[in-house]
Formats: structure tokens, C-alpha cells, sequence
């Protein structure tokens, strides 16, 4: 949960370590402005992906089930910047699916934390495996992060890829190579 009072604090003393003052007008407003985004931007720590994947319906399919582009925002846990792409998500039912809503919601919880893009991907493809019971889960993440693009290194446009898999997709090649086919489209 996320402490507004304590993040106000913060940011008038980032605003007097930067040089400014938390008392210009133009700046005033902004100590609770920025307690109120935190909420929004980091609330995936109050998210229960369990939860979030509960909802299940039978089916009969066997083949995957694929969710791309999906859009999502995070923060980088180390500079406290912003890092966005899409994830490509799929899975192999196992006698049930999930709604569809549901992959993108798993991911919007995922993503509003402070974290790195590879523990993003990997929390995303261990939540699915272990709430849907899936025979296997494929998850792929393309992000833009802005402690490369604004700052360090300074090479915008550059983007990061990462991949985890579980349970089928792990072992067949072929199923792998199918859903980068069919994410491509």
C-alpha cells in the first residue's frame, strides 16, 4: 500500500536537492500530484495475480492461446524511470482458458511495480503456469527502457526483448517457433 504522506515528503526534498523550491507556484501542487500517480503507477503491489486469473472457463482447445500487444508502462527499480513496450502472451489450456481481459489485467499487475523488464517477464510466465494450470506458457516482452533513452548511454529507440517459457513451450521447439510465427501477423 502505498504511504501518500511519505511520498509527499520525498518529493519536497527531491524538489530542494534538485535546486527548487516545493513553495514556487508552478510546483506547489505537485508533492501531492505525484503521491497521487504513485498509487496508480505502483499499485500492482496490491494485486493478487490468483485473483486476477480465478475466473475460468472450460474448453476444449489444445492449440495456443495467444494475447499480443499488449501495452504496459513500469518503472525501472533502479533509476526510478519509466520503461514501456507490449508483451505477447500464450499459453496451452489444459481443459480450461481464462478470459482474455484477465492476461492483460495479470500483466497491467505485474507492470505497476518498481522492477526489472526480466522479473517482469518471469512473474508473468510463473503466475500463469501456477494459476491456470496450463500445460505450458510462453511469455515475450519488447520494452523501450528511458534510463538508456534519456539519460546514460543516451540512444532512444533502443528496446530490450525478453523471453521466459514453462511446461511445453519449454521442450518443444516447434510449439516455440509457432507462436513467434503467429505473433508476427
Amino acid at each position: 500500500m502505498i504511504d501518500e504522506e511519505k511520498v509527499r515528503q520525498a518529493v519536497i526534498l527531491f524538489l530542494e536537492g534538485i535546486g527548487e523550491s516545493p513553495e514556487r507556484e508552478g510546483l506547489r501542487e505537485t508533492p501531492d500530484r505525484v503521491a497521487r500517480a504513485c498509487k496508480e503507477i505502483f499499485g500492482g503491489y496490491d494485486g493478487d495475480p490468483k485473483k486476477v486469473l480465478l475466473k475460468r472457463f472450460d474448453s476444449s482447445a489444445r492449440d495456443l492461446v495467444i494475447e499480443k500487444d499488449i501495452q504496459f508502462y513500469s518503472m525501472c527499480e533502479h533509476h526510478l524511470l519509466p520503461f514501456y513496450g507490449k508483451v505477447a502472451v500464450g499459453y496451452v489450456p489444459n481443459g480450461k482458458v481464462v478470459g482474455l481481459s484477465k492476461l492483460v489485467r495479470l500483466v497491467s499487475l505485474y507492470a505497476r511495480r518498481a522492477q526489472i523488464q526480466e522479473n517482469l517477464t518471469e512473474q508473468i510466465a510463473d503466475a500463469l503456469m501456477k494459476n491456470l494450470d496450463a500445460k505450458g506458457v510462453i511469455v515475450y516482452v519488447q520494452a523501450e527502457h528511458m534510463c538508456m533513452s534519456m539519460r546514460g548511454v543516451n540512444c532512444p529507440g533502443t528496446t530490450t526483448s525478453t523471453l521466459s517459457h514453462r511446461g511445453l513451450l519449454s521442450d518443444d521447439k516447434a510449439l516455440r517457433d509457432a507462436f513467434f510465427e503467429r505473433i508476427k501477423l
